[in-house]
C-alpha cells in the first residue's frame, strides 16, 4: 500500500508533497478505521494507535519538541504505509495547523503552508496568527 491509500472515503484527506495521504478530522466525528491518529484535543479516544498532543485551542502545542516528535511519528508511519490522521474538536484550526506542518516538513515552503491546507483541506484552516507564526518557524523537511 502505498502511503495511506486504504481509505474508505476521501473526505478530510490531503495529500502532502511526497506523496502520502492523511486525512483530517473533528475528533468526535464517526470515522472510518485509521492506523494511527494524532490527537490534539480531549474526545473519545480510538481503537486503533494514537497519540496525543497537549494544544490548547486557538494556540499552539503546549511542548514544542513532542509536537514536532508526534508529527515526524505520523509522517513516517505514513510512508510506512500506514493511514494516518489527524483529530482536533473541530477539525479545523489544530488540524489544520498539524497537517500544515506535515506539509512542511514533508518538503512544502512554510510560506505556502496555510494557503496550501487551505485549498487542500479546509478554507478556514489554520486560524490565528499564532499559529501561522508557529509554522513559519518549523524546520522544513
Amino acid at each position: 500500500m502505498d502511503g495511506g491509500q486504504g481509505w474508505a472515503d476521501d473526505v478530510g484527506v490531503v495529500e502532502l508533497p511526497g506523496g502520502v495521504r492523511v486525512r483530517g478530522r473533528r475528533i468526535a466525528d464517526p470515522a472510518a478505521p485509521a492506523d494511527f491518529s494524532l490527537l490534539l484535543a480531549p474526545g473519545p479516544a480510538p481503537t486503533w494507535a494514537h497519540r496525543w498532543v497537549r494544544w490548547p485551542d486557538f494556540w499552539v502545542p503546549t511542548d514544542r519538541a513532542d509536537a514536532l516528535d508526534a508529527l515526524h511519528e505520523a509522517l513516517r508511519r505514513g510512508y510506512a504505509g500506514e493511514r494516518v490522521e489527524v483529530a482536533c474538536r473541530g477539525g479545523t484550526g489544530r488540524t489544520g495547523t498539524a497537517l500544515a506542518a506535515l506539509a512542511i516538513l514533508d518538503g512544502l515552503p512554510a510560506e505556502r503552508a496555510v494557503a496550501w491546507v487551505r485549498a487542500a483541506y479546509r478554507p478556514g484552516a489554520v486560524e490565528t496568527p499564532w499559529q501561522r507564526r508557529w509554522l513559519r518557524r518549523l524546520p522544513r523537511g
